[in-house]
């Protein structure tokens, strides 16, 4: 049966329109008009943006948030939080990781996000034996979207090895690690799993430079048949080092130079990138996938973002470690780290586009559908009916049109002004919350407190 949702004022395209009726059915599409107004049977709400997508997740990461903010013996970097991580992962079980996940999913969908690429590389049980159904933490994954709402890209991960060369995995790693053809079977499962669910895909990730060889890029890459191939790179200095180290080259150069990087791929991070290998990543078409909140929380540094954009390069946002789950206030720490290195404001505004939440907004939502492999990003026939709506009251963005909305919530709102959230055309959040968040919240404690308690 078509329906239809109607906003007093939309975001189209990129251009804010008066009077917009979105036309649907079956989660999908069908017609979209302005400058009309309600019909009676129609939902409406007051402000409407496309649902934006979240490029890079670990989704039972949202358990240990918190958890590795306190100092150790030595200097605190992303090695050391590492060790914190494994020691985490090491009690879950597989209702544990479906519970965090519902968690983080049902945050997602609050916060803005309506879309998620979980970039998957928890596959085994705690002594790294695979579970009867190699796939079985994939299923659990896919049934967490499945109670949420949320679309899903799965990316399951390959990892192998401990640093470059085919150095051995430490055992903290014994969750993560497959061999090509195990890997190729885990890859069959996530498909399986996540057939069931409206708009989902399955792309791969070889898990990083450090963690796989030429030879098993090459073959993991061939299992995505078309689909998207996400990888870490150049996330941490050392990490650079050891690759030159290795190769001679530094590791955005190195994939470039031998891997077929193109529009399917994602590269997350790629934080320590010269100019050249950024230039590079514009020219292959490949999106950055940046993480702003994990990327502070962890001290990785700071993307050349700006430079990048003004390249014409593609980049999308993650919420990655999941310590804190917002589309809005990755995009305003993205903003606010360029200003701190630049020393200068609104850097990130776009040619034709001076809001900065406008240009932010619109890189974001057409980037993150692209590394995702989504359909067309925002509201047009054919797509999804993803979309998120903003109470007009909310303080951060009274009185304010057009893209004043979007510097008003990112910039100025202290509570998320977000009041509705609709996937494939079925609202998943009404007032501020999701509508599982209930049962979904009460599934997370039971796991947390047992998990804290052991």
């Amino acid at each position: 049966m078509d329906s239809a949702l109607w906003f007093g004022t939309a975001l189209i395209d990129g251009v804010w329109r008066e009077g917009v009726r979105i036309g649907h059915a079956d989660g999908v599409i069908t017609a979209v008009a302005s400058g009309v107004r309600a019909a009676p049977t129609d939902e409406t709400a007051a402000i409407g943006l496309p649902g934006l997508s979240n490029v890079h997740s670990h989704a039972f990461q949202r358990g240990m948030a918190g958890l590795a903010e306190t100092a150790g013996p030595a200097n605190d970097d992303f090695w050391t939080w590492r060790e914190v991580m494994y020691r985490f992962l090491d009690r879950l079980d597989p209702d544990d990781v479906e519970a965090v996940a519902a968690l983080a999913y049902a945050e997602m969908l609050e916060g803005g996000f309506t879309r998620v690429g979980e970039f998957h590389y928890l596959h085994h049980a705690p002594d790294g034996r695979a579970y009867a159904d190699p796939a079985e933490l994939a299923t659990r994954i896919a049934a967490a979207a499945e109670r949420t709402g949320i679309a899903l890209t799965l990316l399951p991960v390959f990892y192998a090895h401990g640093n470059f060369g085919g150095t051995p995995a430490s055992p903290g790693q014994r969750r993560f690690l497959s061999a090509p053809d195990g890997f190729a079977v885990l890859v069959d499962g996530a498909r399986r799993a996540v057939a069931g669910l409206a708009d989902a895909n399955v792309g791969v990730a070889p898990h990083s430079l450090r963690a796989v060889t030429p030879d098993e890029l090459s073959r993991v890459v061939a299992l995505a048949d078309g689909g998207p191939v996400h990888i870490h790179v150049a996330e941490q200095v050392k990490e650079v080092s050891d690759c030159l180290a290795w190769s001679g080259q530094r590791p955005v150069a190195w994939l470039l130079d031998h891997a077929p990087v193109d529009a399917r791929w994602c590269l997350i991070h790629a934080t320590h990138v010269e100019d050249a290998e950024a230039d590079g990543v514009v020219r292959s078409g490949a999106t950055a996938g940046l993480c702003p909140i994990t990327e502070a929380n962890l001290g990785d540094g700071v993307f050349p973002t700006a430079r990048f954009m003004a390249g014409g390069g593609h980049w999308g946002i993650g919420t990655d470690s999941n310590v804190l789950i917002d589309a809005a206030q990755e995009l305003r720490g993205l903003e606010y780290a360029q200003r701190l290195t630049a020393r200068a404001r609104n850097v990130l505004a776009a040619e034709g586009r001076p809001s900065v939440g406008g240009a932010l907004y619109g890189a974001a939502l057409a980037g993150g559908a692209r590394a995702l492999g989504s359909a067309r990003a925002g509201f047009a026939v054919g797509a999804p009916l993803d979309a998120v709506s903003l109470d007009p009251d909310h303080l951060a963005v009274i009185g304010r049109r057009g893209d004043a909305l979007l510097d008003g919530w990112i910039f100025g709102a202290r509570a998320s002004p977000i009041d509705a959230v609709w996937r494939a055309g079925r609202r998943v959040v009404a007032g501020g919350r999701h509508v599982a968040k209930d049962a979904i919240g009460e599934r997370y404690r039971a796991v947390v407190r047992r998990l804290l308690a052991s």
